[in-house]
């Protein structure tokens, strides 16, 4: 599939870099869409931190109504490929493998944890001073999905690393976003992974949950002290069992 450009103006026509898109078949419904906006991001045509064009001009382009636009989107942004950021747009979020890939042979569990302290405590701040209505029922649906995990500990991983990316979501500060996201790329690493196992037994899948449930409602009552010091303490909690993992 070729790029979208934001020089895109009629519905049937399309350009990037002077080349004319063909006219899309406009019976193709959401699912299709998300299919040809998903190759394109993995094959790089839309780069990590890239602006989508907006819905209007995917609408046009593919012959749909921006309602099956948007629900592609929904869908692409629930696999993690975009981000949306309220009043600014649509972005990807999608990075290579590769391209995080050195950084994290030489960061250890340890020093990733040091590094989410430095950054999530003020990232929490701006959440609590701007999460929209929108932001509180992602946080909510990612606690949701994390309980209903049990002790499985990759599915609560994925659900765990989800909801602190949906408070730097909340941050509304594209930088902030991205910064995070670099960190969250680095919790998927084999490094990362080997140790999850050791750490998340039953009891601390639990309390990881309580402490997350705890932050949800300090952010969603608009505390910003309270949620400052939660999430300070549960990274705290989670360095202290780094750290017993590491010396067993």
């Amino acid at each position: 599939m070729a790029k979208i450009g934001a020089e895109s103006l009629e519905p049937s026509r399309a350009f990037h870099a002077g080349e004319p898109i063909a006219p899309i078949d406009n019976g193709k419904g959401s699912p299709w869409i998300a299919g040809q906006l998903r190759q394109a991001i993995l094959d790089g045509m839309y780069k990590f931190g890239e602006k989508l064009p907006a819905e209007r001009q995917l609408a046009e382009v593919y012959g749909a109504s921006r309602t099956t636009v948007r629900l592609a989107l929904d869908q692409l942004e629930t696999e993690k490929l975009l981000a949306r950021r309220v009043g600014s747009g649509t972005f990807v979020s999608y990075r290579a493998a590769a391209e995080t890939a050195s950084i994290a042979e030489i960061t250890s569990p340890l020093e990733l944890i040091e590094v989410r302290l430095a950054i999530e405590p003020y990232m929490t701040r701006l959440a609590v001073l701007n999460a929209t209505s929108r932001d509180l029922e992602k946080l909510d649906e990612a606690c949701r999905y994390a309980e209903g995990a049990g002790s499985d500990p990759a599915k609560f991983t994925d659900w765990d690393t989800a909801f602190h990316v949906r408070i730097a979501e909340a941050a509304h500060n594209p930088l902030m976003l991205w910064l995070y996201q670099q960190v969250s790329e680095i919790r998927t690493h084999t490094q990362w992974s080997a140790m999850r196992d050791k750490i998340l037994t039953n009891e601390r899948i639990t309390e990881y949950n309580h402490q997350h449930r705890a932050l949800y409602a300090a952010i969603r009552s608009r505390d910003v002290e309270g949620a400052m010091a939660m999430v300070t303490s549960h990274l705290h909690y989670a360095r202290r069992q780094l750290m017993g993992a590491e010396g067993a």
